[in-house]
């Protein structure tokens, strides 16, 4: 296993109404996402635990394209990974920001 975090500075433009939303299970070639609202100070802080060892820079690369596409800030994105390729990293994150952002009717 293996644990790694970023961060990425944000404007803070974009919240949803939760506190927070999960998204995916933890499976063989795939992953789940946990986004929750934190007080950061203008940072999106992302924890990855992964059963692949020796993609940091990958992953740095997948999570900062999400962040700075989705200008984040003031949250904490946790990440189980049971393999998933960049793809479906970025398909479940696309998933649980929506869910996240999505507004209670």
């Amino acid at each position: 296993m293996e644990h790694l975090q970023f961060s990425f500075k944000g404007s803070g433009s974009r919240s949803g109404d939760r506190k927070a939303t999960l998204a995916g299970v933890v499976s063989s070639g795939n992953l789940e996402v946990l986004i929750e609202k934190a007080d950061f100070k203008g940072l999106c802080h992302v924890d990855v635990n992964t059963s692949a060892q020796g993609f940091g820079e990958i992953w740095e690369a997948v999570l900062k394209d999400f962040a700075t596409r989705h200008d984040l800030s003031d949250l904490r994105i946790s990440i189980n990974d049971g393999g998933a390729t960049p793809a479906v990293v970025g398909l479940r994150l696309e998933q649980a920001l929506e869910e996240f952002l999505e507004t209670s009717s």
